[in-house]
C-alpha cells in the first residue's frame, strides 16, 4: 500500500516537471506582445517628451553652435520675428537707477544699459540658463559673465569685481553670478548689462524696467520691421529721464507732448505690472493693486478660473 502511494506521488512530480518548460515557453509567449507594447508606449512617451521641451525650450534650435569665446560673434541666423518669454524672470540688480542708455554714445554704439551698483553689490542670473562665457577683457567688459537662456535670449554682465560662476554651469534664475564692480574700461562702478538674440544686441529696456524692477510684459515680440521705433519708446519710457522717473517729470505741456509719445508695442507709460508670487490668486491681487477680478481677467485676456502660476506677470492697470 505505502508502496503503491510512493509511485503516485513520484509519477506525479514527474508529469509536472515535464510540464514546466511548456508553461515556461507559454508565459514567454505571452508576454511578448505585452513587451511590444510596452516597447511603443515608452516610444511615444520619449516623442511625446520631446516635442514638450522643443516647445517649452524654443531657444534651444536658435543657435548654431556652443563656443566660450566670443560675446557678439553672431552664431545664429537673427530671425525677421521672435517670440521671447519673460515669464520666470529675476531682476539682474535692484538697483533702480539707469545711468546710460542703449544705442549711439561718444560716436560709438552702446549695445546694454548701465545700471548703478557698488562694488560688492550682488548680481544675479536675469532667467534660468548655462553659463556661455566667464572672462576678463581689460580693455572692455573687465570681468564679465555671458549666460545662455532657454527662451533664446544671451544676457550679459559686465565691470564686475568678482564673478561667481564657472563656464557650462548651468544656473537658475535670480542666483547670484556676480559682484559689481568697476573693471575693464569704465569710469565708475556700475553693471554693464545687455540682451543678446543670436549674437545681436537688442536693447533690454525693450524687456526689463529697472525704475520698476520688473518686466514690461509676459513676452516679446521681436520683429526687425519694427524694432528701431520700439527701441527709441522703450528709452524714452524706460531709460535715463524717462518718464518713469518722478525727477524727470515733465514740467509744461510742449516737455509732456515730448515724453509721452504713441503707444508702441502694447506698453504705454500708465501700464502697470504685478509680478505673480506663490500662493496668490486673482482675488488676492485684485485687493493688493486697488483693482477688481474682472478688470484683471479683461486686461490679460484669461477667465476668471485661470491658473496662476508663479514668475507670472499681469497686468492691473
Amino acid at each position: 500500500m505505502i508502496l503503491k502511494q510512493l509511485k503516485t506521488i513520484t509519477f506525479m512530480a514527474l508529469a509536472t516537471l515535464s510540464t514546466l518548460p511548456t508553461m515556461g515557453q507559454d508565459l514567454l509567449a505571452n508576454q511578448a506582445p505585452i513587451d511590444r507594447k510596452m516597447k511603443a508606449v515608452d516610444s511615444v512617451a520619449f516623442h511625446q517628451l520631446l516635442q514638450t521641451e522643443a516647445t517649452e525650450l524654443p531657444g534651444t534650435d536658435l543657435y548654431q553652435d556652443w563656443d566660450n569665446r566670443y560675446v557678439s560673434r553672431a552664431n545664429g541666423i537673427l530671425p525677421d520675428e521672435y517670440r521671447i518669454d519673460l515669464r520666470g524672470f529675476h531682476m539682474p540688480t535692484s538697483s533702480r537707477v539707469v545711468t546710460s542708455n542703449f544705442g549711439a554714445r561718444w560716436g560709438r554704439q552702446h549695445k546694454g544699459l548701465d545700471i548703478k551698483v557698488y562694488i560688492g553689490d550682488t548680481i544675479c542670473a536675469a532667467f534660468d540658463g548655462k553659463v556661455r562665457i566667464v572672462r576678463y577683457e581689460p580693455r572692455g567688459y573687465g570681468n564679465y559673465v555671458v549666460i545662455r537662456h532657454d527662451n533664446g535670449l544671451e544676457t550679459v554682465y559686465g565691470h564686475m569685481s568678482k564673478q561667481l560662476v564657472r563656464e557650462n554651469q548651468e544656473v537658475k534664475a535670480g542666483q547670484p553670478i556676480g559682484l559689481g564692480g568697476n573693471t575693464g574700461r569704465s569710469t565708475g562702478s556700475h553693471l554693464h548689462f545687455e540682451t543678446r538674440l543670436c549674437g545681436v544686441a537688442l536693447n533690454p529696456a525693450l524687456m526689463f524696467d529697472f525704475k520698476n524692477q520688473d518686466v514690461v510684459d509676459n513676452f516679446y515680440t521681436f520683429r526687425k520691421s519694427s524694432y528701431d521705433n520700439e527701441s527709441a519708446q522703450a528709452t524714452r519710457l524706460r531709460g535715463v529721464g524717462g518718464t518713469a522717473t518722478a525727477s524727470a517729470e515733465p514740467r509744461n505741456q510742449k516737455e509732456v507732448a515730448a515724453a509721452t509719445p504713441a503707444r508702441t508695442n502694447n506698453v504705454s507709460s500708465s501700464t502697470r505690472f504685478h509680478k505673480v508670487n506663490k500662493g496668490e490668486t486673482l482675488y488676492s491681487i485684485a485687493r493688493k493693486r486697488g483693482t477688481t477680478v474682472d478688470k484683471l481677467c479683461k486686461l490679460n485676456h484669461i477667465g476668471k478660473n485661470f491658473r496662476l502660476t508663479p514668475g507670472q506677470v499681469l497686468k492691473y492697470n
